[in-house]
This record gives structure tokens, C-alpha cells and sequence, in this order.
């Protein structure tokens, strides 16, 4: 019990393991808000509530992520163009997947900004440019794992291309965490079109509480590729 309070702390105490515990509690009462509000009788008070919690979450990790640029800016310039990475076509979706991130920020700060009455101008737009860069990055993402994907299944029983072999063990591990970060930024793709505008695909057409399950799946997905020691991707 002492270890597993400890092991909370020490999450709670970084802040990307706050931004997951706050995103995966955002997503849950989003998806329970949803499923309640379309009961009868006066449990709907109970889904409101629900609802007003995951909006404040919300809010909150987007203020938070006004102070996300300069670090995203260190791993962008860390990585480069990607020299040390062995196959081209990972290197380039990487960079690219780093461009779209980091123009992210700055358009939903903008965006931020304007419904918070700190700037004069439309935040519509702004919002609908850093959901598309959000959506582009995880379709980068789901490319990228696939390419690795690939990579492992025609490597098995071979040597890397590094002349190091890869063991069945090893194989198995990052083929499971590069299956689950498909599933994970497909759940999250399909909320970013969602909100995008009216006639976009699906935009505007998702239920509330589909809109949290698909999140509370990624970011489930996301605590557990953490506690493993893998990563995955989701804002």
C-alpha cells in the first residue's frame, strides 16, 4: 500500500504524469457525463456534473500547455533531422510529426488567447488550425509506427541493420507498443475530426460519450505504454 501511494506521488509530482492522470480523468467523466445526460430522471444532474468537471480539466491542461513550446522546441532541435536514425522514410515522418507538433502550441495559445479576451480576433479559426496540425501529427504518427511495423516483421529471426541482433523478446515488446500507439492515435484522430468544422468527414457528429470513450482509450493506452516503459502520442 506504502509503495503504491509512493508510486502515485512520484507521478503526480512530474508533470507529464499529472497531464495523463488529469487527460485520462477529463476523458472518463466526459464518457460518464455523456452516458448519464442521455438517461431519464434526476441522474441527468449527476452527468452535468460530470461534464462541468471534464470542461475545467480541460481548460486547465490547456493553460498548462502555454508553457509547452520551449520544451517541445529542445526535443525538435535534439532530434534534428533525425541523422541517427537507420531507415530515411522514419527519419522524415519523425521531422515532419516534429514541425506539426510544434506549430501546434503557438495556434492554440493564439486561439486561447482570443476566447479569453486577451487579443482581438476570431479564435474559430485558430482553433481549427491547431486541431488539423494535432490531427496531421497523429497521422504521422500512425505512418511512422507502421514503417516500424514493417521494419520488425521482415527483420525477425535477422539482424538489425545495425549488425546487432534483436531477440524474439525485444521484437514482441515493440511490435506490441507500436500496435498500441496505431490504436492510440486512431482514437485520438477520430475525436480531432470530429472537431473540426460541420462537413469535414464526421466533424460536429459524434455523441459526448463516444467523444470520452475514444479518449479514455488512448489515454489509458498512454498510462500504460508509460508504466512499461514505451510512449505514446495524445494532447
Amino acid at each position: 500500500m506504502a509503495k503504491a501511494v509512493a508510486g502515485m506521488v512520484n507521478v503526480l509530482e512530474s508533470y507529464r504524469g499529472r497531464d495523463r492522470l488529469m487527460r485520462t480523468l477529463c476523458y472518463s467523466c466526459q464518457l460518464l457525463g455523456g452516458v448519464i445526460t442521455q438517461t431519464r430522471g434526476d441522474k441527468q444532474q449527476y452527468g452535468k456534473s460530470f461534464l462541468i468537471i471534464a470542461s475545467q480539466l480541460s481548460h486547465c491542461r490547456t493553460v498548462l500547455r502555454l508553457f509547452d513550446d520551449l520544451s517541445m522546441l529542445a526535443y525538435s532541435l535534439q532530434y534534428g533531422l533525425g541523422k541517427k536514425e537507420e531507415d530515411r522514410l522514419i527519419r522524415w515522418i519523425s521531422v515532419i510529426g516534429n514541425i506539426f507538433d510544434q506549430l501546434y502550441y503557438p495556434c492554440e495559445h493564439v486561439a486561447w488567447a482570443a476566447d479569453a479576451g486577451v487579443i482581438q480576433t476570431k479564435s474559430d479559426i485558430w482553433w481549427t488550425a491547431s486541431t488539423a496540425l494535432w490531427g496531421l501529427s497523429l497521422l504521422v504518427g500512425i505512418i511512422r509506427s507502421l514503417r516500424i511495423l514493417l521494419k520488425l516483421r521482415r527483420t525477425k529471426g535477422k539482424h538489425s541493420e545495425s549488425g546487432m541482433p534483436k531477440s524474439r523478446g525485444e521484437i514482441k515488446f515493440q511490435t506490441r507498443s507500436e500496435m498500441l500507439c496505431i490504436v492510440s492515435c486512431l482514437s485520438d484522430l477520430t475525436n480531432a475530426i470530429h472537431w473540426m468544422p460541420p462537413g469535414f468527414l464526421w466533424g460536429g457528429c459524434f455523441p459526448t460519450w463516444l467523444v470520452g470513450l475514444m479518449g479514455t482509450i488512448s489515454s489509458l493506452i498512454g498510462i500504460y505504454q508509460t508504466a512499461v516503459g514505451g510512449s505514446a502520442a495524445g494532447v
